[in-house]
């Protein structure tokens, strides 16, 4: 048989390292397409001449375009038979991208256990993006909950892996040569710098986007991201289900009312996609300050944020009694990013 099914939870061992297919030459277009699926809108990925005048040599890939490239490469092989994508933790933003960079991913799986059903299992991979000068620019753990092929294969040794709950300032990579301290305000849109944002603050971001099924389809598309549950309208009864990755970024484009300032994503803490989303919801964001930090960059600081999407509900409200999400929180994403002091 020369076409691929993808790989199901019971063809996963543990240490497997797999290499990706397909490494993709990234260029302004990428850039374009991502201002048009999102309304994304922070200077540092908007423009050369302030992106120069922070330090960088040019306006990098937004972060989440970057890591986009890299997770549609890993889907082929992690996710096509997947269920659901649970959650994100370790994800480290190591050097920006720029267009004309190639990139190309690989996983180690460092995790395996079988539910309780015996039907699906959960796998976890640490993934890479790597460069053209084989400079790793972003790694991440996720964890995938993937259909079982043959209901009777013996399940594997269960081993979780052991993640930090939260990455320290120490863990992030400044890109080098930042520097704030000539930082324009009124370019990039608020006066709010480091020292205006208090631990535990709350942020109701106003905006919200509808989601359309085209723009749907053409972002998935955009970041070749073959998962069934996006592609096809059989897979999944209640419709196909929309990227959380897609979520996440229209969430992050929402945050710039009240975060503009907070530039470029560094860390990934942790991530949960609460409940699943479809074309016609209407996304909304809230963010909470989590913990601030100093950075030995000039005039960088560093601020670690809860962002949350979604569809309804009154903003701030997170989770039941039962402490379970309640049923119109979309994402909950613990991350940290650079804004100037």
């Amino acid at each position: 048989m020369k076409t691929n099914p993808g790989r199901f939870f019971e063809d996963y061992r543990l240490g497997q390292v797999i290499e990706h297919a397909v490494p993709r030459t990234v260029s302004g277009g990428e850039r374009a397409l991502y201002h048009a699926l999102y309304p994304a809108r922070h200077a540092l990925c908007s423009s050369d001449q302030f992106a120069q005048s922070c330090g960088l040599s040019a306006s990098p890939i937004d972060d989440l375009a970057a890591f986009h490239v890299v997770f549609g490469k890993t889907v082929p092989d992690i996710s096509l038979n997947a269920v659901a994508n649970l959650g994100y933790a370790e994800g480290r933003f190591l050097t920006p991208v720029f267009p004309g960079d190639t990139l190309r991913s690989t996983s180690e799986v460092i995790g395996l256990k079988e539910n309780s059903n015996g039907k699906t299992g959960v796998v976890y991979v640490r993934s890479r993006g790597i460069n053209q000068r084989d400079e790793v620019v972003m790694e991440y753990v996720r964890w995938v909950m993937v259909r079982k092929r043959d209901l009777s294969a013996a399940a594997p040794e269960t081993v979780v892996p052991d993640l930090k709950p939260a990455l320290t300032v120490d863990d992030l990579h400044i890109p080098e040569g930042l520097d704030f301290t000539n930082y324009d305000f009124t370019l990039a849109g608020e006066p709010h710098r480091w020292g205006d944002y208090a631990i535990s603050e709350t942020i109701d971001h106003v905006d919200g986007v509808t989601i359309e099924e085209a723009e749907h389809m053409m972002a998935t598309r955009l970041w070749q991201n073959t998962a069934k549950v996006h592609f096809d309208l059989t897979f999944r009864p209640e419709g196909r289900l929309i990227y959380g990755g897609h979520v996440i970024s229209l969430a992050r484009a929402l945050s710039f009312n009240g975060l503009a300032n907070a530039q470029m994503i560094a860390g990934i803490n942790a991530g949960a996609h609460a409940n699943p989303c479809f074309a016609g919801d209407t996304v909304k964001a809230w963010s909470e300050v989590l913990d601030k930090a100093q950075t030995d960059a000039p005039g960088v600081g560093a601020i670690r944020l809860r962002l949350v999407a979604t569809k309804g509900g009154a903003p701030f409200a997170l989770k039941g009694e039962d402490g379970r999400y309640l049923p119109h929180v979309l994402l909950d994403l613990d991350y940290w990013a650079l804004i100037p002091m």
